[in-house]
């Protein structure tokens, strides 16, 4: 039972992580912090951007997480939110700068319906390219309007 309560937790919590990020995208990125975000959304060369600051600044809470879970037995289901949150990060990387912007070069062409949804939900919000009026702001999930009509 004890297995299953993490696995649980761990699949919760990446779940939760969507809203985390579609919120933190939209208010904090697009919002206060735009002066990290705003080199995402121009055309550069360079390798980093500052944007890359945001996977520094949520990493900590998921090691936060991790740590205080593994030393402190009775809060050990921190541990595996802190791996929920790990895997969603895990996750966000392979399929926002690997897949969708190439940061490393990949030969990848989506065939499903789901990763051809997120990838134009994601083209379409950075047709954007300033603070506001954008939309799209999820990472992992999409709603239909975003499928390309055949």
């Amino acid at each position: 039972m004890e297995l299953a309560f993490h696995v649980f937790l761990v699949v919760l919590t990446f779940f939760f992580m969507e809203g985390v990020a579609w919120f933190t995208h939209k208010y904090i990125m697009h919002g206060f912090l735009w002066n990290w975000h705003a080199s995402h959304h121009k055309v550069h060369k360079h390798t980093l951007e500052k944007n890359d600051l945001f996977a520094l600044v949520f990493s900590v809470p998921a090691i936060v997480l991790i740590v205080v879970g593994s030393e402190f037995p009775e809060l050990r289901f921190l541990f595996f939110i802190g791996i929920g949150v790990t895997a969603y990060g895990i996750f966000y990387l392979i399929f926002h700068d690997i897949i969708v912007h190439r940061r490393i070069k990949i030969k990848y062409m989506a065939r499903s319906r789901y990763m051809k949804r997120i990838m134009n939900a994601h083209y379409i919000h950075h047709k954007v390219h300033t603070k506001y009026g954008a939309e799209a702001f999820g990472f992992l999930f999409a709603p239909r309007k975003y499928e390309k009509s055949k």
